[in-house]
């Protein structure tokens, strides 16, 4: 009865594993980043360079503060290998993404999707509530080295913690992605 017990516990602690969040250390998915210009960007055509991957509210100010910090980040880092770029995913987002890059000052691509998309790259439950801006720290080699939803404490120190992770990342050398 004890072994039964133990598969049943098994089997719903696995069915929660979706629903807290992805895994850290994963070979990143495919992702399109989908610009209003209507040209996508594939996150692999990044693969060699560092790339933080911004998932953000157009009416968020959070979010428009972190992209502003993101561009002093790639202006600093972007010769030594930093891509950022960012995807807004609220409601009419396609329309709004223009004036928030504007708005947040960034050079760097501002893109949109659907929530779907995005909460599946994030292995994210759409039940859970979310806080944004999300950051995906992905290294040179195609891994997501850091996913830190806009709750989290990485948030606390923002700019010394994203510094931390570039300055870790880009130290790393470029090679063929974990299997």
């Amino acid at each position: 009865m004890q072994h039964r017990w133990s598969w049943i516990l098994t089997g719903f602690l696995s069915l929660l594993i979706p629903l807290t969040g992805a895994e850290v250390g994963r070979p990143s998915p495919e992702y399109a980043v989908k610009l209003t210009t209507g040209k996508q960007l594939l996150l692999s055509s990044y693969r060699g360079k560092v790339t933080v991957l911004m998932f953000v509210s157009t009416d968020c100010p959070h979010c428009v503060e972190t992209c502003r910090v993101m561009e002093t980040f790639q202006k600093e880092y972007g010769p030594r290998g930093l891509q950022t770029l960012a995807v807004a995913f609220n409601p009419m987002a396609i329309m709004l993404a223009p004036e928030f890059a504007k708005s947040a000052g960034a050079t760097f691509p501002v893109g949109y999707d659907e929530r779907d998309p995005v909460f599946s790259y994030l292995q994210r439950s759409t039940s859970l509530r979310t806080y944004v801006p999300i950051m995906v720290f992905i290294d040179r080699k195609g891994t997501v080295r850091g996913q830190f939803m806009g709750d989290d404490q990485f948030f606390t120190n923002r700019d010394s913690n994203i510094r931390s992770m570039l300055d870790k990342l880009i130290k790393e050398p470029a090679g063929p992605p974990k299997k």
